[in-house]
């Protein structure tokens, strides 16, 4: 989980300014505007942060610098392809991060340790896939569709994530329900047998 949370702050991190950036372009406000008020909002996330002495990991240095070079890039040329691709290099990121065999097992709650991980390991990769899959589209739509990225960005990334939690949510709570249920009734026919055999044995 701790892998998982490194990787995911530069995302929050960036959220409000990517919020922001997004919004203005939607009504139509001038893209290097648009990135200026992007990147004092990233860095105003940042300054809240050093603030309250909470602790910036390597990538959410990596993140701000990259929100600067991107946010200037769009400035000095009016194209705000700069920005909108930034997002494909945080999700290429946390894929490479997901792509660690078992980090989802430290999500397992107690009570399904021992029943469910290998299914967790799957899913490990499946999230992965994703960042990855996500990375390409968004790069996909920030080059080729840029009028639709707006849309794209504030829909299909947090709605494919949903999906994904919500099938590996019932699937592995279907999984769990089913094995432990077997390893009762494979408990209870031992025991049974175990009375037979004392049984007969009098």
């Amino acid at each position: 989980m701790n892998n998982f949370i490194y990787a995911a702050r530069p995302l929050i991190t960036d959220f409000l300014g990517s919020i922001f950036f997004a919004v203005l372009l939607a009504i139509n406000v001038e893209a290097s505007v648009a990135a200026g008020i992007g990147i004092a909002v990233s860095i105003g996330v940042i300054l809240v942060q050093v603030a309250l002495r909470k602790a910036l990991a390597a990538l959410q240095w990596a993140s701000l610098a990259l929100v600067l070079l991107a946010g200037a890039a769009t400035m000095l040329t009016h194209d705000p392809r700069f920005v909108m691709i930034k997002p494909t290099l945080i999700y290429i990121v946390l894929g490479l991060v997901m792509l660690r065999r078992g980090w989802m097992t430290r999500y397992i709650p107690p009570i399904a340790v021992g029943h469910i991980e290998d299914v967790a390991i799957g899913f490990g990769y499946v999230w992965s896939a994703l960042m990855f899959a996500t990375a390409a589209a968004n790069f996909a739509v920030a080059m080729w569709f840029t009028s639709f990225w707006v849309a794209f960005v504030g829909i299909i990334p947090m709605a494919s994530k949903a999906l994904l939690f919500a099938i590996q949510y019932v699937a592995s709570r279907t999984i769990v329900r089913r094995r432990m249920l077997a390893q009762r009734a494979t408990a209870s026919e031992g025991v049974t047998l175990s009375h037979a055999v004392g049984a007969a044995a009098e």
